[in-house]
């Protein structure tokens, strides 16, 4: 796999604005009025939580290396959104290995310098994206309900499936590169690798306790078994069926969540 090696960032032409703040050269100061979310983009929107109403921040929006340890004010943050919004539109557009930093300091219409304050390089980048795609994917693994059979259940696992795509759809570009696994590297590929087991866990869990009171002669180490198998083959399924639709395959959208919905189901509880 290549990489692009970090580079120290160039020094900027101009001094600082007085009273900057984020090490901000006067020509990003001028953006202050712009709020953070007025950049829309499915990956890098904040949803309200659950019960909450309250939106909360992204952890993308704390910028890659260069940028842990400082606090980020409303201006640092908006610039680290935009120049995300940026590399996230080019990896989509070229792929992950031909994306170079100019490409996204000219899409984000910033700086080399201004860029180096909040990533080290573009696989820096790409890390602070999927950092938001493992959060939001681990909501959906710890939402995952108990599938019991009949109707609620049924209606559950359906809301699910349609929780389950559209958090794949808000963020498909990074999914699509984190499956490369010689593209991202073992280390970043084996964080998605674990989660995908996670989720697996967690539908072979809903399996198995839904089963739990359906009466059965199976030794209970062969249930489990089956479970976990039968899960991971649903896993897979929802999985391409969600990447197709990712690359604008035209599938019908609803009702590929029913036939996925029934399908699912019926693998719960198939004797």
């Amino acid at each position: 796999m290549t990489r692009e090696p970090r580079q120290q960032a160039p020094p900027e032409p101009g001094a600082p604005a007085a009273g900057g703040r984020d090490g901000l050269p006067a020509a990003e100061m001028r953006m202050d009025a712009v709020a953070v979310d007025a950049y829309p983009g499915s990956a890098l929107g904040d949803r309200p939580s659950r019960g909450t109403g309250v939106r909360p921040r992204r952890p993308s929006l704390g910028g890659g290396i260069p940028a842990q340890g400082r606090e980020l004010g409303a201006q640092g943050r908006q610039t680290v959104r935009r120049l995300l919004e940026a590399g996230l539109a080019e990896f989509d557009e070229r792929g992950f290995q031909a994306v170079r930093v100019d490409d996204v300091v000219r899409r984000a219409k910033t700086s080399h310098g201004t860029f180096y304050l909040y990533f080290a390089n573009k696989d820096d980048l790409f890390r602070t994206l999927l950092r938001d795609a493992l959060r939001d994917m681990e909501t959906i693994t710890d939402e995952f309900p108990v599938v019991t059979s009949n109707d609620g259940g049924r209606a559950a696992l359906r809301r699910w499936i349609h929780s389950f795509t559209d958090t794949y759809a808000a963020h498909a570009t990074v999914i699509r590169i984190l499956s490369q696994a010689e593209i991202v590297g073992e280390q970043v590929y084996g964080d998605g690798l674990r989660l995908l087991f996670r989720l697996s866990e967690a539908i072979a869990q809903g399996m198995t306790v839904a089963s739990a009171g359906q009466s059965t002669e199976q030794p209970a180490k062969d249930l489990a078994q089956r479970a976990e198998l039968t899960a991971l083959a649903c896993l897979m399924m929802l999985e391409r069926i969600n990447y197709l639709l990712s690359v604008d395959v035209r599938l019908p959208r609803e009702e590929m969540v029913d036939r996925l919905s029934a399908i699912i189901y019926a693998a719960f509880h198939t004797p």
